[in-house]
């Protein structure tokens, strides 16, 4: 599952062995975003407001995390 993050970057969240890895996107390449820990068992609809309250010191107000199509 994509996500923007309030414009700054892209970051790609997977299920991997029953965890949560997360990937930065940028110029076609993931790098893996080893200090972002997400809670196994949050759920995927979950995840947007977990994330936004993970990386709310990049937002201006009335930004928000947003799940990208596809």
């Amino acid at each position: 599952m994509k996500f923007n993050i309030y414009g700054r970057f892209q970051v790609d969240v997977r299920r991997e062995n029953d965890a949560w890895v997360v990937y930065r996107l940028e110029l076609g390449k993931r790098t893996r975003l080893n200090d972002v820990a997400i809670p196994p068992n949050l759920l995927a609809q979950e995840l947007a407001t977990y994330l936004d309250d993970i990386f709310h010191e990049f937002a201006k107000h009335g930004e928000h995390v947003e799940l990208m199509p596809g």
